[in-house]
């Protein structure tokens, strides 16, 4: 199964967001899938045997506990797929910044030429006395 296909659903890629904070018990998972999404925990528990067998996520086992964790390389592998295409929307992204600058810059040069003469920003009081 490729990487996309397994993030295509949305129940797995709420499991790989809640184990972006860490290992939980598959258990925690279960509730909260269930509750956000309306799954059954073994709708939930068939997720997580997808998400093993292509090694998003590890198990580690702690007493009767089964516990889940990230696997950073197939995230890695979509990075390096995705990063073909980054440069489309990181030039735009450029673009824009270099727009609101401009921006700001023309808001600033326009309200400091209709400020009154003497009337720049607030200045500490003079000491005379």
């Amino acid at each position: 199964m490729h990487a996309l296909d397994v993030l295509g659903d949305p129940a797995r890629r709420r499991v790989l967001e809640l184990l972006a904070d860490g290992e939980r018990p598959a258990g925690a998972i279960a509730q909260v899938i269930g509750e956000e999404l309306g799954l059954s925990q073994p709708a939930v528990s068939q997720h997580l045997r997808v998400l093993r067998e292509t090694g998003f996520v590890v198990v580690r086992i702690d007493g009767t506990r089964r516990l889940y964790s990230l696997s950073a390389a197939p995230l890695q592998a979509v990075d390096l797929w995705l990063d073909q295409f980054r440069a489309l929307w990181v030039s735009r992204l450029d673009a824009l910044a270099t727009e609101v600058a401009r921006g700001r810059r023309q808001r600033r040069l326009e309200s400091a030429a209709q400020e009154p003469p003497g009337e720049g920003p607030a200045q500490a009081p003079d000491d005379e006395g």
